[in-house]
């Protein structure tokens, strides 16, 4: 994504997550040297076994809320991957993809639904969670409940919730 949209928080959520369910889990990130508006990456390796190598080379899974983001990234993407996108703001997926898409449209429900567009970082997240199943919902509820921001909780956990409904709606 950019700047401002809260991937390195919502990566580092992820990781979390994942060592409250008991696995292994390393993040990293990139961003530019702008505050808000340059881009921005989170990477998150999560294992049932030690990380020996603690950068992404060939992502299972790609989640991507700027066409940006995705028109650099995509090559990166394993052959059979999954790949989600925020369908508001990613309007250009290639049709021939050799992965499995879900869209989804996070900053729609932040916006409207939640009055909080800052919270499409939460609405993927819950997304991906359920999308994924790589942790228990209850891990990253938990995850996000005691790494937000103080007082932002019960808006980031409504944000959360959406995105899993987001994707159980979908079928």
């Amino acid at each position: 994504g950019f700047g401002g949209q809260g991937v390195v928080l919502a990566g580092m959520l992820m990781g979390q997550a994942a060592l409250n369910a008991g696995l292994f889990a390393v993040q990293n990130q990139s961003y530019g040297a702008e505050a808000r508006g340059g881009a921005a990456r989170s990477e998150v390796i999560v294992s049932d076994e030690p990380i020996v190598y603690p950068e992404v080379i060939t992502p299972n899974v790609m989640a991507v809320l700027s066409q940006a983001a995705l028109d650099k990234y995509l090559p990166d993407l394993r052959p059979g991957g999954v790949l989600l996108v925020d369908a508001d703001l990613v309007p250009a997926v290639p049709h021939d993809l050799q992965a499995a898409v879900h869209r989804g449209r996070f900053s729609e429900v932040a916006g409207t639904e939640l009055g909080r567009p800052i919270v499409a970082n939460m609405v993927m997240l819950g997304f991906l969670g359920a999308v994924t199943e790589v942790v228990a919902p209850d891990c990253l509820r938990e995850a996000v409940r005691t790494g937000v921001p103080p007082g932002t909780e019960e808006l980031n956990l409504k944000a959360l919730e959406q995105g899993m409904m987001l994707f159980v709606n979908a079928f």
